[in-house]
């Protein structure tokens, strides 16, 4: 009796503690703890474990006292910044928060706990995981959640027990008679099923939450996830950029975004750029924009803002949804030759000369958006022709060179392209040669007041932006409107989740060359091809579990973190398609065998001669056959399965199980009387014995033994509540005689 009060307040004691666990993993999943302090929670947590119930204990007294102490502590450190400019970022705000939090649950785990005290821990718990919510973009933390809404649920309800069994105890005045309080209703309570019923809850709220979350869309970032200074060492897409900037990006595997290309029809996937920022002046050492002024295109219907011509053809149109993480920068990336856009959060999107597009960014937060691109490039041969005189913008803001440069830098072009005449075969022949005749590598080695002179002519060796400020300022020397490109190179793609995983690594420098004739803008890569396609690290075992990890990732982010109005309509969208292949698949499938069928019924009438009759016939006659040898066999299965009376055994272990805890009453019984010394003989049934005895309480608790012993009758808990009163009143009468 008393080993089972004990199991049942370890029980709950394992469970209250195991929600505290799953608060602080929560939190551990945003990443923003760090080791020291995660480490030092959990010695807590095992600390306070062992200390339960011990003189090691804080009194409620200090503790309340300690609570009161920290809260204003961290409002004062926050108000007057002792930590640094924490009012300026939400994440630093966010991670002190989860810190305090923290500190607060220590304080109470090694307290003296009531009820009071428990509740404390779980609405510590909750608030952890709710602030978590906000911090993360981890697959992890769907784990946590998942976890700490089972354990919640089992500590919730064996809470319950324990205060309803307490409040019982006290108004039966159970204590006067040296009973424990928790002994009433615990010692039948089945506390072992109770993760099976938190389980079940789980279940049943996932199964109606579901629906609501994917029809009720999110906008905005991630919360307190957002970071107001964007990814660390972004650079290489302002208005103006410093040669070899790029280079300096291309040194982090930090994750810039991730990209879900809609259609399969994009042509040349191996070679897909995703296209951030031209400029179009350079003065030796800087990239900038000549015209820094941007023309707002404002959302005139849905979601949806259009900021240049529509392309003609739809086969051409490729659809990207991008998630992009928190940069320090405005740029909206995508696919060249981009004309529209959809966000539900944008209200104006901005576009300037050099095609970049961008938007009012108030903060760094994680955003979603899909870009529209017209992939129609003109045919070799229509560019090979096209000498078409540039207009005089064109002329001015393209053909742009230095004031003072190295005038071997024109020779050099003209050596390599000066055998051909039409400005395509001349940015392919020098595309062609800085490929082949230059090194690839990141290290800064071109120096001088003209580092390009230095690379082209002494170093030999660079990385992209390198190349492409080279071929640039090469084709403006022979005449050729060029500008430069930054942006990404395609990333990884992950099978699993359907995306490309673009790192900073992935940054690129590329040269789009114009040709007016067709007003087209056509992109040339003149770096090694050892800087173009990054080699993949996912290799193994490991590098097969990075991918599930990163489309893992991908998905949450997809589907939690950046769910709003565009992926409720992708979703829908695909369950409608689904359905209605579905549908399409079953009707397909219903007319072949409708026409089967009318085909066998046209020949067993004879339409196609008495042979094809007989053949049909026989045909029928045989699948008649097999239908009937394949019930029979399902049914002689059946029954052959029901002689091994398996489910029967079953059962009957399970009853046996059941009877051996119901009836333990009994054997209490009889142990009370055999101190007595009654002992039943072999050949007194129970109820003989008990009427022998001459004691009511022995007659009444044998006819409820009997009844659920030969009866198959449970007790409910009213009985159980009078049988505990009979035992008592025979061990007190024990005690006395």
């Amino acid at each position: 009796m008393i080993s089972k009060l004990n199991n049942f307040e370890t029980f709950f004691r394992a469970i209250s503690y195991a929600v505290v666990l799953c608060g602080f993993l929560a939190l551990y999943s945003t990443g923003n703890l760090g080791v020291i302090i995660s480490a030092s929670f959990v010695l807590v947590l095992i600390a306070a474990w062992f200390f339960e119930d011990t003189r090691w204990q804080i009194s409620e007294r200090i503790g309340t006292i300690s609570l009161f102490v920290i809260v204003p502590c961290f409002y004062i450190a926050w108000k007057y910044k002792l930590f640094g400019s924490i009012g300026a970022n939400e994440s630093l705000l966010a991670g002190m928060l989860a810190r305090m939090i923290l500190l607060l649950a220590a304080i109470k785990l090694f307290q003296k706990k009531s009820d009071r005290d428990w509740l404390f821990l779980y609405l510590m718990a909750f608030f952890e995981v709710l602030l978590a919510a906000g911090m993360s973009i981890s697959p992890l933390y769907l784990g946590s959640l998942i976890l700490y809404l089972l354990v919640s649920i089992c500590a919730i309800i064996a809470f319950e027990i324990r205060k309803t069994s307490n409040s019982i105890a006290a108004d039966l005045d159970i204590k006067k008679q040296n009973t424990n309080p928790n002994l009433l209703n615990i010692r039948n309570t089945p506390f072992k099923r109770l993760p099976l019923t938190a389980v079940a809850l789980l279940i049943l709220i996932i199964a109606v939450a579901t629906p609501l979350f994917f029809a009720l869309p999110r906008t905005g970032g991630a919360g307190f996830g957002n970071n107001s200074k964007g990814l660390s060492g972004f650079t290489g897409f302002s208005d103006s950029v410093e040669l070899g900037a790029i280079g300096r990006l291309k040194e982090s595997d930090e994750i810039v975004m991730r990209v879900v290309l809609d259609d399969a029809k994009v042509a040349n996937k191996q070679s897909l750029r995703w296209r951030g920022v031209a400029l179009d002046r350079f003065d030796n050492k800087v990239w900038s924009k000549s015209d820094n002024m941007r023309q707002p295109f404002i959302k005139i219907a849905g979601d949806f803002l259009r900021f240049d011509k529509e392309a003609g053809d739809e086969d051409d149109i490729a659809i990207q949804t991008i998630y992009l993480e928190p940069i320090d920068s405005d740029v909206l990336f995508g696919l060249s030759r981009s004309f529209a856009a959809r966000q539900a959060k944008f209200q104006n999107i901005y576009r300037d000369s050099n095609g970049n597009i961008s938007f009012p960014r108030t903060d760094y937060e994680r955003i979603s958006y899909t870009i529209f691109s017209d992939r129609r490039i003109p045919v070799v041969s229509e560019l090979k022709t096209d000498n078409e005189l540039y207009p005089a913008e064109i002329q001015e803001r393209y053909l742009q060179l230095p004031l003072r440069y190295d005038k071997r830098i024109a020779q050099f072009a003209s050596q390599i392209s000066g055998n051909y005449r039409t400005r395509y075969d001349k940015a392919q022949v020098i595309e062609n040669h800085l490929q082949t005749e230059f090194g690839y590598t990141l290290e800064m080695k071109a120096t001088g007041d003209e580092p390009l002179a230095d690379f082209l002519f002494n170093v030999r060796e660079g990385h992209c932006e390198y190349f492409a400020t080279a071929m640039t300022v090469m084709l403006r020397t022979q005449g050729i409107a060029a500008r430069v490109v930054n942006g990404f190179q395609q990333g990884e793609f992950n099978e699993t989740a359907g995306a490309y995983i673009v790192r900073q690594r992935d940054a690129h420098s590329w040269v789009e060359v114009y040709f007016p004739e067709t007003d087209a803008w056509i992109e040339f890569d003149p770096t090694p091809f050892a800087g173009q396609f990054n080699e993949t690290q996912n290799t193994g075992v490991l590098g097969s579990f990075n991918k599930y990890v990163e489309a893992l990732e991908t998905m949450w982010v997809q589907y939690f973190v950046s769910y709003d109005n565009q992926e409720q309509r992708s979703l829908f969208r695909s369950v409608k398609n689904g359905f209605v292949g579905f549908q399409a698949e079953t009707s397909s499938w219903i007319k072949v065998a409708e026409k089967q069928i009318s085909e066998w019924w046209k020949e067993v009438r004879g339409d196609k001669g008495l042979q094809a009759s007989a053949i049909a016939v026989a045909y029928g006659i045989g699948y008649l056959l097999a239908a009937v040898l394949g019930i029979c066999l399902i049914i002689w299965l059946y029954r052959k399965i029901r002689k091994l009376e398996f489910l029967k055994n079953w059962r009957e272990w399970f009853k046996r199980k059941n009877e051996a805890g119901i009836i333990e009453f009994y054997e209490r019984m009889q142990k009370v009387l055999a101190g007595k010394g009654f002992t039943r003989e072999p050949h007194q049934t129970p109820l003989e014995f008990a009427f022998a005895l001459k004691m009511p309480e022995a007659v009444k608790i044998t006819e409820k033994y009997n009844r659920v012993r030969f009866g198959e009758k449970n007790l409910s808990n009213d009985e159980a509540k009078e049988i505990e009163d009979w035992l008592k009143n025979l061990e007190e009468n024990s005690e006395r005689n």
